[in-house]
């Protein structure tokens, strides 16, 4: 082949002149191999010179076809070299491969040689011809074993080349298979077909990606190069993401037809797994940052979903031929983690993901029954350098937590209560407030406690705390949840609505609130205590018919509040004296007032209380019962003592209470229990039954009727029934 080609320049090469300086042993030179006719000699200097110029286009045709074979030959190459912009689609039919060793063995003869250059510029047939992207020129190919047949693809990519408008769009899905195919074949991608499936994806990205998925779900490698060559320029893969998360959005898999009718299910792990392979560019960080929020909660639903549900019988064995295919020992839900992982990496949030690896939160998240806490980490983590990209992701949270029927609520709200603060609630207040109303109703206690604290959040909005008044009854109701977390929260929220200007509670909502505030005066939980006593002071006040329907019940506090007052915790009993203050105030109680503001002054309380309240004796000691069981010893010193000052009433009228009292007390005596009584108030305590008891048997005896009418009428401390508050002290 190296002879052939120097032989082209023969041409070119001077005549060697003979003359005498020329030596003897020299040869004579050839003749050439285009010799002129003998009869052109008689032809002037211009005629002679006509066969040269034939002879220069035949041998300048020559070279040109060479140097064309020598450019298909070294086409792969082309890919390292920059891409040049060019005005339609290549052919994308696979082109024969043609050595020089091929070239150099054909037998061309003379004839044919000279045929072909004869007659070079006329058009071959199609079944010869190979359309040259760059010159438009089309060349003979004349060796029959590797010549390429003629197939539809072509036809297809011609007419998209002449008119890529929406009548050729159609043939985008044939297109698409067809590259992928190719590439099938081929280990690296050339510059001209980059291109190519780049402007495929920024002109129809819909039916580019559902097509490649269709494909090639499992993204084997030769769909694994088309991935990662649109991931290379940013304005194509913004526009396949929002294809990819429309993808990913539906669980299992997603329904759509393409341009050509194929409406083939694709599976939703295949977008997954489209994404690992496209954040794996660098050229792609622009785009995974326009759409990070959307990613990441589309992500964060494949961990909770697959986490949580086994993925279908479909899906579990396209799973199973993705892991054969990339040699992964992993599970749907670890992959997504994994591709979590790598997507905040791109987006350079290090510092978080390394956080989560130090307190074992990716862990965490693999788990079903902890992936709400796992989950509330992550935003915690998230939340300190990244309020932009936490709002977005807020925003996103909102469509699935509003739907009719939420799907994996618990792990999405806990990440939205992380970053409720990040919210505009002038825009998204309403949705906000929705999500919370349904998921305070939700039966799952931590469900509960989640929408509580995104209420305390809510809270603190003016024009929100007004909008939570409508939820003022489903808050009343958790005041009496065993969970003490969940009734401080909700005394929390009550007290964030109430601290607002012209916010006002209905007199039909204010009882019932003091009613369950009056029982939480006792509550285990020291803080429930504190701030049901501040959250009790201020219900005067905010009542918006006054005082009214609250006298009943802040007469029946006065008791209890005077008790709290020697609680041992100081703010509960700091707390006790400023309510009672308040209270004493509002009643009017002058006298209980100024007692109550003189702490020396404090243990005529009871004597001034008996005085002004003499009709309502019976009830006062029917108060006293539950602080004789109270854990705290001064409490029930205290209440000891108040049943020394009452000491024997002699009344007639009140047998039907004094039975009661003293049934009540007979518990007390019986009661071993060092930790609930000493000795000297059990002692006292006893006495006092007898003396009580002594009394009712002297007097005369009462119809179980009167008996009943007797109990409904006196109140229980915490007014939730006659006889049942006693029984339920000391059952």
């Amino acid at each position: 082949m190296a002879g052939r080609f120097l032989n082209l320049f023969k041409v070119f090469r001077p005549k060697k002149k003979k003359g005498p300086e020329a030596g003897p042993a020299q040869q004579p030179e050839e003749p050439e191999q285009f010799q002129t006719r003998q009869d052109d000699a008689s032809l002037d200097g211009t005629q002679v010179q006509k066969p040269g110029r034939g002879r220069f286009r035949r041998t300048l045709k020559m070279f040109r076809k060479f140097l064309r074979v020598q450019r298909r030959e070294t086409g792969s190459s082309a890919a390292e070299g920059p891409a040049e912009p060019d005005s339609g689609l290549t052919a994308l039919q696979a082109e024969p491969d043609v050595s020089l060793d091929s070239a150099e063995h054909s037998q061309e003869s003379d004839a044919t040689r000279n045929e072909d250059t004869g007659n070079g510029d006329k058009a071959v047939t199609d079944d010869m011809a190979i359309t040259n992207a760059n010159t438009r020129d089309t060349e003979a190919n004349t060796n029959t074993d590797i010549k390429p047949t003629p197939t539809l693809i072509q036809e297809l990519i011609r007419d998209y080349f002449k008119d890529p408008c929406a009548s050729s769009q159609e043939h985008v899905p044939a297109i698409v298979r067809n590259i992928h195919q190719r590439l099938v074949s081929h280990v690296t991608v050339d510059a001209r077909l980059q291109i190519d499936i780049v402007r495929l994806a920024e002109k129809h990205p819909a039916d580019v990606v559902l097509t490649l998925l269709r494909c090639a779900p499992t993204c084997d490698r030769a769909a694994a190069i088309m991935w990662k060559t649109i991931g290379s320029v940013g304005p194509a893969v913004e526009k396949v993401l929002p294809t990819l998360l429309c993808v990913m959005e539906d669980w299992p898999v997603h329904s759509a037809s393409t341009s050509d009718g194929d409406n083939q299910d694709v599976f939703a792990l295949a977008a997954t797994l489209v994404i690992w392979v496209i954040v794996q560019v660098p050229e792609c960080q622009e785009a995974m940052i326009l759409y990070s929020s959307r990613l990441f909660v589309a992500l964060l639903f494949h961990i909770v979903i697959t986490t949580q549900q086994m993925p279908p019988a479909e899906a579990g064995h396209f799973w199973k031929e993705c892991r054969e295919e990339h040699r992964l020992t992993i599970n749907p839900s670890r992959f997504a983690v994994q591709t979590m992982k790598a997507l905040l990496y791109r987006l350079q949030c290090d510092k978080e993901v390394m956080a989560m690896e130090r307190k074992r939160g990716w862990d965490t998240l693999l788990c079903a029954h902890t992936q709400h806490y796992a989950v509330g980490l992550l935003a915690r983590e998230m939340r300190r350098n990244l309020v932009p990209f936490c709002s977005h992701i807020a925003f996103h949270l909102l469509q699935p937590l509003s739907s009719e029927k939420p799907r994996w609520d618990l792990p999405f709200l806990a990440f939205l209560v992380e970053v409720l603060n990040f919210l505009d609630f002038s825009k998204h207040g309403d949705s906000t407030l929705k999500i919370m109303s349904s998921s305070l109703q939700s039966k799952c206690r931590e469900q509960r406690r989640l929408a509580l604290r995104g209420l305390m959040v809510l809270s603190k909005d003016p024009l929100m705390a007004r909008s939570m008044c409508s939820l003022s009854k489903n808050l009343v109701e958790l005041l009496d949840d065993a969970d003490g977390d969940v009734v401080s929260m909700t005394l929390h929220v009550f007290t964030n609505v109430l601290q607002h200007k012209d916010i006002l509670i209905s007199s039909t909502t204010a009882p019932k609130l003091a009613e369950a505030l009056l029982r939480l005066f006792d509550h285990d939980n020291s803080f429930v205590r504190v701030r049901s006593l501040e959250l009790f002071r201020v219900m005067d006040l905010v009542v918006d018919e006054g005082k009214k329907p609250l006298e009943k019940i802040l007469r029946q506090s006065l008791l209890p509040l005077f008790f709290h007052c020697h609680d041992e915790n100081w703010d509960v009993a700091e707390a006790s004296r400023e309510t009672l203050l308040g209270v004493a105030e509002c009643l009017k109680r002058r006298k209980l007032k100024q007692i109550v503001k003189n702490n020396e002054q404090l243990p005529k309380f009871a004597e001034v209380l008996l005085a002004e309240d003499t009709s309502r004796v019976a009830e006062h000691l029917r108060r006293v019962l539950p602080y004789l069981k109270s854990p705290q010893k001064h409490l029930r010193e205290a209440a000891i003592r108040f049943m020394d000052i009452v000491g024997f009433p002699s009344r007639k009228g009140q047998q039907a209470e004094f039975q009661v009292l003293y049934k009540g007390l007979e518990s007390p005596k019986n009661n071993a229990n060092p930790s609930c009584s000493n000795t000297d108030i059990h002692a006292k305590s006893a006495l006092r039954a007898e003396e009580i008891g002594s009394f009712s048997a002297s007097s005369e005896p009462v119809s179980q009727e009167q008996h009943q009418e007797t109990l409904n009428r006196t109140p229980s401390p915490t007014a939730t029934g006659p006889l049942s508050i006693v029984d339920d002290w000391y059952s």
